[in-house]
């Protein structure tokens, strides 16, 4: 399946295919702010979104290595800030699943006290990836979070997961929406990308938007 709406040209989307030719290793999990990296060492992008809306499959599917980041079938399972260094280039930050519905009301709390506290500090964040299961579209936890983002002043760029899961015709009404919602947030890029994990469509445009914020 062709990425709907094309972002970018044929230079861009080789670049982006040599992505997973790039060393990218686990350098530490961050369970509170004093863990954190230095925000002079490396420019850092993010990814957020729901438990189980694909974060760790796709964080996988980018770097073209299939146990880099851990996934489960456990909602709320991974509870810190995993870093990646992408070639001394960037950091990727895996950040924790939202939204679980098993966990303690002070646990949600103080994951939404240290995720806004690291998005508003982080000088050196260039971009968040908001993930959000095509099946579903964006719910009022996904809102709660742009919000959240919105606030921080932080761009963020929504990225539709499992979109082989749902018909083409269902896709396209799911991107007219997300663009009307995020048209009435002001952080929020304006470019949407719809990809597949599991199929591989929409892997390289999202890796060369990855490439330009590496400059």
């Amino acid at each position: 399946m062709e990425q709907i709406n094309p972002l970018y040209d044929k230079e861009e989307l080789e670049a982006g295919r040599k992505l997973p030719a790039a060393a990218c290793t686990f350098v530490l999990g961050v369970a509170s702010l004093g863990q954190l990296p230095p925000d002079d060492q490396m420019e850092e992008i993010a990814f957020a979104g729901r438990s189980n809306v694909g974060k760790s499959s796709l964080i996988n599917a980018l770097t073209g290595r299939k146990g880099l980041a851990k996934t489960s079938n456990t909602p709320g399972r991974t509870q810190q800030l995993n870093y990646f260094n992408l070639a001394d280039k960037l950091f990727l930050v895996d950040l924790p699943g939202y939204g679980f519905a098993k966990a303690p009301e002070s646990v949600v709390k103080n994951w939404q006290k240290m995720i806004f506290a690291y998005l508003q500090g982080r000088v050196n964040l260039k971009r968040v990836f908001l993930l959000i299961d095509s099946r579903h579209g964006i719910k009022k936890v996904d809102r709660d979070i742009m919000e959240m983002l919105d606030k921080a002043a932080v761009t963020y760029q929504i990225i539709l997961t499992k979109s082989d899961k749902i018909p083409l015709a269902a896709l396209s009404k799911i991107l007219k929406e997300t663009k009307a919602e995020i048209a009435r947030h002001p952080a929020a890029y304006i470019d949407i990308i719809a990809t597949s994990s599991e199929k591989g469509f929409g892997i390289d445009e999202l890796r060369a938007e990855i490439c330009r914020l590496a400059g």
